[in-house]
């Protein structure tokens, strides 16, 4: 039942005013809707598909929600992944609670520390680019401890909005997530606070191919964008137009490829399959040409009346343009063409 529940939501949402305040009732409605802890553990192919869905309609009808919400799923996974029971346990009490996640890794130089201290661990640094900062119950970011190690920690922020600087999240899209800077220094955690041992949060293949993730996000915003361009053809008249048709066919072959891409990186990727990092490195760079490719045909098919701010093409393209930004695509890419030159990466089907 939570799938027709959040398409109910998100259907909801996408036909109403667009507000790119940060989402805190909308993510109250996930909750009520049983979102909030339903992805805590994929044990097996149906509850990938399903949250697969989800990522999908939240992103179709609210980009920055669905930032908000894929990390917030990304952190919980995490912790049930690399924690130990007394730190699941606490996450189960947090989440009953209704406790909001998040994942922060971008730092400005000098980066986030920990260092030992009376009572367990000082934090100094702070975290940039921090998705809810000052919005969010708990963050969990990465510090580099005293011998180089690279640590996840889990801190209580939800006292802490005083510590979140938003003042230059100034951008044309994706307002709504809110990605200021947060200050940590002078906080001192406890032992439990630390996840995990030291390079948890770059083992593999998890953390290149939970990618998946955002792009199940992005896919669903694609749809979504092509939906409103199809009913603008529709209600004009310019669906008569064989070169308004043909334009959008092209966008429809790329998007509906796309979707069995992002369908497959998840299944390889949740089961932790050998081929599974290539494989979601090459969906980033197909999704994001499907809607690099839809985002062009949907401006030249609908015109002015697609930059109208009141436009619900328009705040898509606006946060689908930043969000399409993730690190180093042309990178990611290449690294998933010399995986596929050096071996079958599709999966137990092969090349064929």
């Amino acid at each position: 039942m939570l799938i027709p529940r959040v398409r109910a939501l998100a259907a909801r949402w996408d036909a109403g005013n667009d507000d790119e305040s940060f989402p805190t009732e909308r993510l109250r409605a996930l909750e009520a809707a049983g979102a909030w802890d339903a992805f805590r553990v994929l044990d097996d192919a149906e509850a990938t598909r399903q949250l697969c869905a989800v990522l999908r309609l939240i992103g179709g009808a609210d980009l920055s929600l669905g930032r908000v919400f894929e990390g917030h799923v990304n952190a919980i996974q995490l912790i049930e992944a690399y924690g130990d029971a007394r730190q699941r346990a606490r996450l189960t009490q947090d989440l009953a609670q209704g406790a909001g996640f998040g994942i922060w890794n971008t730092e400005p130089a000098p980066g986030v520390t920990i260092t030992p201290a009376p009572g367990g661990w000082r934090l100094a640094g702070a975290k940039s680019f921090a998705t809810g900062a000052g919005h969010l119950d708990r963050a969990l970011i990465t510090a580099r401890r005293p011998d180089g190690g690279r640590q996840l920690v889990l801190v209580d922020i939800g006292g802490a909005a005083a510590r979140a600087d938003s003042s230059g999240w100034r951008v044309r899209g994706m307002r709504g997530t809110q990605s200021g800077l947060f200050d940590f220094s002078g906080m001192v955690l406890d032992d439990t606070a630390l996840i995990g041992a030291p390079g948890d949060y770059e083992r593999e293949p998890r953390f290149s191919a939970g990618a998946w993730r955002f792009t199940a996000v992005q896919l669903g915003a694609v749809e979504a964008l092509l939906r409103h361009w199809r009913d603008h053809l529709r209600a004009s008249g310019k669906a008569e137009d064989p070169l308004h048709r043909r334009r959008f066919a092209a966008a429809v072959v790329a998007t509906r490829s796309a979707g069995l891409w992002v369908a497959q990186a998840a299944m390889l990727a949740e089961a932790a399959r050998p081929e599974a990092i290539a494989h979601v490195l090459m969906t980033r760079g197909l999704v994001e040409e499907a809607a690099l490719q839809t985002m062009e045909g949907a401006a030249r098919g609908v015109g002015t009346a697609a930059f109208f701010e009141s436009s619900r093409i328009d705040r898509i393209t606006r946060d689908l343009g930043l969000y399409l930004r993730q690190p180093v695509p042309d990178q990611a890419r290449d690294r998933a063409a010399i995986a596929w030159l050096e071996a079958d990466n599709w999966g137990e089907d092969g090349w064929w």
